[in-house]
């Protein structure tokens, strides 16, 4: 079985480590009611997506 000649350094670890990151999800403003929504999503707060009403949508 292999073994590391060396210790990993806390940099080299750091350095590999840099991608495991949380993304944000990319939040708009809604254009008719003004609240934060996800894009290309229907609003929760007012039912729209792209100006028009959506049927079937519960909103809070």
């Amino acid at each position: 079985m292999a073994v590391p000649f060396r210790r990993t350094s806390k940099t080299r670890k750091r350095m590999r480590r840099t991608h495991f990151k949380l993304s944000v999800p990319g939040m708009v403003k809604c254009a008719q009611c003004g609240a934060p929504k996800m894009s290309h999503r229907v609003c929760k707060e007012c039912g729209y997506y792209k100006g028009s009403e959506v049927e079937g949508v519960v909103k809070d």
